[in-house]
């Protein structure tokens, strides 16, 4: 079953296809956003706020959020704890 998750402004992601949810800080990271922006594999969900948090998808793509980091992952907690 599908567990969706809102990564803020009315943007929702399904959780079970979640690889990791992290911070957009490190340059790595900026590399790693920028090369998806470049191959079209970037979801933008900010609505034009800072990007706090970059989550991983199974299927490569990067969906970036205005959400913190923790904020998402209590929210993925949530869910799957109200399921099991």
């Amino acid at each position: 079953m599908n567990k969706f998750i809102n990564v803020g402004f009315g943007n929702i992601v399904n959780s079970g296809k979640i690889i990791g949810i992290i911070s957009p800080d490190a340059a790595p990271i900026k590399r790693m956003v920028q090369g998806a922006k470049d191959a079209g594999m970037a979801i933008d969900a900010t609505c034009g706020r800072k990007t706090r948090a970059v989550i991983v998808t199974e299927s490569g793509h990067l969906v970036l959020s205005a959400l913190l980091p923790e904020t998402i992952a209590c929210r993925v907690n949530q869910k799957e704890g109200l399921d099991s």
